[in-house]
């Protein structure tokens, strides 16, 4: 067996660690699943932050790439940590997906059309509400 060969076979006996969102661990329940949930050496409910933590955490991000704290307007600010609900990888998501449309229309500061813009795309929307919308078309 090759050096190269044996770099690509897995570990016969590794464990997972995942960070991710409640419905993941839905899905590992399933008994398709148990393969992989029985991998699992550690897992915790980490509970949603607050808007104080996650708009420190926007002006943070903005501070250490140099922009200005007002980048994004107090009302792009409000919908965002509405929409995010506590999380924070959906924080920073809609942050940067906002930013980009704003600098789509050259714009030097985020407004709330800009992150009304974002949340319209599909993949921002329920499976309910985008049901609604072919329903009602």
């Amino acid at each position: 067996m090759s050096i190269l060969q044996e770099q690509k076979s897995p570990p016969k006996n590794h464990n997972l660690v995942l960070l991710a969102q409640p419905e993941l661990l839905h899905a590992l329940s399933l008994t398709a699943n148990q393969d992989i949930k029985s991998r699992i050496t550690y897992s915790a409910h980490i509970k949603p932050l607050n808007d104080d933590d996650l708009q420190a955490f926007i002006i943070r991000e903005l501070e250490q790439a140099t922009m200005g704290i007002n980048t994004f307007d107090s009302a792009a600010i409000e919908v965002i940590l509405r929409s995010a609900n506590g999380n924070l990888r959906l924080c920073r998501n809609l942050c940067y997906a906002s930013l980009i449309e704003a600098c789509r229309e050259a714009k030097k500061m985020v407004t709330i059309s800009h992150v009304n813009n974002v949340l319209i795309q599909p993949h921002w929307r329920s499976h309910e509400e985008l049901i609604k919308q072919q329903v009602a078309s």
